[in-house]
């Protein structure tokens, strides 16, 4: 046995279990009678206290996760009304643009009366078409904003990882995890 693994002078070691099935060996912590080095030193964790901290955890992960995808569902859901309000507007600019294109025959044999009419149709079909294209442009708008809030997310994400911070910081979440 290497001679830094074994005991010195009053250490005692002690194995450990962890969740994942590996087992380590510790040294022993030594009780301190000295009340002001008792203050320094932290108390063995309660194994229930402990499995109650990781399933509160885990709980706080989940519920942050239904959060995030409720909002996202909602996004689409929005997007998708606006995407069938804008087929049955182009439904109906179709209808009307076949209609007004099966009376445009019709419509030249009559006098110069009626040729008002077909300029307030043009008039109504052009405007129906810069409705549409403004929808579209809004959720062409919407979708973009949605991937620019993804992408920085997910940027935010890479920053706030723990190897950025101090080595100690990195060590305490590496051991919380």
């Amino acid at each position: 046995m290497d001679s830094a693994w074994a005991p010195q002078d009053g250490e005692e070691w002690e194995l450990r279990h962890d969740d994942d099935g590996f087992t380590y060996k510790i040294l022993k912590r030594q009780r301190v009678t000295d009340p002001s080095a008792a203050v320094s030193q932290l108390p063995l964790a309660d194994p229930k206290a402990e499995a109650k901290r990781r399933r509160e955890r885990k709980r706080n992960t989940l519920l942050k996760l239904k959060n995030q995808y409720q909002s996202e569902i909602h996004k689409w859901e929005v997007l998708s009304n606006t995407l069938r309000s804008m087929q049955e507007k182009n439904k109906e600019v179709n209808q009307a643009s076949s209609h007004l294109g099966s009376s445009n025959s019709s419509v030249v044999k009559k006098s110069e009366d009626s040729s008002g009419s077909l300029v307030d149709e043009f008039l109504l079909q052009a405007e129906t078409q810069e409705a549409i294209i403004s929808d579209i442009s809004n959720l062409c708008d919407v979708a973009e904003a949605m991937c620019d809030a993804q992408q920085e997310q997910l940027v935010q994400s890479f920053i706030d990882l723990p190897v950025w911070s101090s080595p100690r910081e990195l060590m305490k979440s590496l051991c919380d995890d």
